[in-house]
């Protein structure tokens, strides 16, 4: 189970990198938050390179 801290810390980093805003994530479970953020970091990290 996601601790609290890393959804937040997610769901900020979702916020800034894809532009989702925070009413629609907050609605949605641990592995919807966790998917969206692994798509969005590995984007964010292919371009960063």
């Amino acid at each position: 189970m996601m601790k609290r801290e890393e959804r937040k810390n997610m769901i900020e980093f979702i916020e800034k990198k894809k532009g989702i805003e925070r009413d629609e994530l907050l609605f949605m479970t641990d592995d919807e938050v966790e998917h969206i953020y692994n798509v969005t970091y590995f984007l964010y990290e292919e371009i960063a390179e």
